[in-house]
């Protein structure tokens, strides 16, 4: 019977790759998320098939089951598409603390685990279960500030006090030594200052890092909670949770890395000089000597109608207001009327990789008129209008042109370029990165204040 859940599990992990495989696409997500599906249903089965497994641990799993699963589709059916950022994180918290139970588990009952008796662990085990549970408490403490911070429950500024580093690599070492001196002398109390450390060392971490930086967290605690999983898999001697654990780990890594890329900041940069937060900004129309054109959803509809290209700039306020669908049927409108028609996406729009993408899928909107940053960038400049839903600090030009801009460097979105910038906001205010955007104030930038879905409804009709 052993054999045969191993032949499940490995099926079941490539069902798993195939799964990664199918979601780096729009096209095949579909197909992704069946094998995905069927590789965790033919896991769970496996691994209830073992022999070992009683009776009652069958009851068990399926109350478990039962529980989490009805919790699970009551949160995903009431949960709006915008707080797909803060359900991740929620959700990767989960996953460390899993990790942390299961290593204590472990600790207090080797014998249920084949890993030694109590008080002659084996070795390898309490390295396994030492970092598993140092990892899982990071996650979960860490998980649970950046769910905070994206869902307005923690300020998104930077929280920063004095010594604040130095403190960190304390702990840091801390742990270290802590971590030798539990794996040489196996006792509990070791086990237990680790973990305090750790949990530590997850609030310090994230809650320094502002929310313009909280894409590349969710990704980082992404894969934080894969290698977690990784911990367990070698606890439990699971080689499925392993391999698992390690794809998740490893492209969560790998995600990081791109958004990293995205902003032109070095993932250590982003730990130690995080920045963002809304913050108020001037009255509309007026920044110091600068004035800002304000325009009407009927200048919008004519200057877009009487286009040949436009390029809609999709960004978190598209999100907020939930204006996805009425975007589709204002390029529908203008698709109708002869003009060429693209959506331009940068790799850090939103609150997480892929957020743009998402809505824009929700709305049925043609994969072949999506494009990332580096395929659209050189368009902008022969197109008649950008049409920028809500992306701020995305297309903002001070990354280009003001060297002591804190984004300076970090690739934006061209739409300077573009013969008219119709920017639809609802507020003068700064982005989430808490930076003013001079391109509000351009020649070439009307303003179009007010609620995303709302302007755009309007400018459909205007075009009626």
């Amino acid at each position: 019977m052993e054999t045969i859940a191993t032949l499940a599990y490995l099926v079941a992990s490539v069902c798993f790759i195939l799964a990664l495989r199918g979601l780096s696409n729009p096209e095949s997500a579909r197909a992704g998320v069946l094998f995905g599906m069927g590789g965790m249903a033919l896991a769970v089965l496996a691994t209830l098939g073992l022999p070992h497994v009683s009776w009652s641990g069958w009851a068990l799993v399926a109350l478990a089951m039962l529980l989490g699963g009805s919790i699970g589709t009551i949160i995903a059916q009431r949960i709006a598409m915008t707080a797909l950022p803060q359900l991740m994180a929620a959700f990767h918290s989960l996953v460390g603390l899993a990790a942390v139970l299961v290593a204590l588990a472990a600790f207090y009952n080797p014998e249920a685990y084949g890993i030694g008796e109590v008080g002659d662990i084996h070795l390898q085990s309490l390295i396994e279960m030492a970092l598993g549970l140092a990892i899982g408490a990071v996650t979960f403490t860490g998980s649970v500030i950046a769910w905070g911070k994206l869902d307005g429950k923690i300020t998104g500024k930077p929280v920063i006090f004095p010594g604040q580093h130095p403190l960190n690599a304390g702990l840091g070492v801390a742990m270290l030594i802590l971590l030798v001196l539990f794996c040489a002398t196996g006792w509990a109390v070791w086990l237990w200052l680790i973990m305090g450390i750790a949990l530590a060392l997850g609030i310090l971490m994230i809650i320094p890092i502002g929310g313009a930086d909280m894409p590349v967290i969710v990704s980082m605690l992404n894969s934080y909670s894969g290698w977690a999983a990784a911990g367990i898999g070698f606890t439990l001697h699971n080689n499925l949770l392993i391999v698992t654990g390690a794809l998740v780990g490893a492209s969560g890594a790998i995600l990081s890395y791109i958004m990293c890329k995205g902003m032109n900041r070095s993932f250590l940069n982003v730990l130690l000089g995080g920045f963002g937060g809304e913050q108020a900004g001037p009255a509309a129309g007026e920044h110091g000597d600068r004035t800002a054109k304000i325009g009407a959803a009927e200048d919008a509809a004519y200057l877009m109608k009487n286009a040949e290209r436009v390029i809609i700039v999709p960004g978190y306020g598209m999100a907020v207001a939930q204006a996805q669908h009425a975007l589709r049927e204002m390029a529908d409108a203008l698709k109708h009327a002869g003009v060429d028609v693209k959506y331009a996406i940068h790799p850090v729009a939103g609150r997480m990789p892929g957020h743009m993408n998402v809505l824009l899928a929700e709305a049925s909107v043609p994969y072949d008129e999506v494009f990332e940053m580096e395929d659209i960038n050189r368009d902008f400049a022969q197109a008649d209008v950008a049409y920028v839903i809500g992306a701020n600090d995305i297309t903002n030009p001070a990354a280009k042109n003001d060297p002591s801009s804190p984004i300076y460097g970090m690739p934006v979105l061209d739409v300077d370029k573009a013969k008219t910038v119709l920017f639809v906001k609802r507020s003068m205010g700064s982005g989430y990165a808490g930076i003013d955007n001079p391109l509000f104030y351009a020649d070439n930038t009307y303003m179009l204040l007010g609620d995303a879905k709302k302007m755009t409804e309007s400018i459909v009709k205007a075009m009626e």
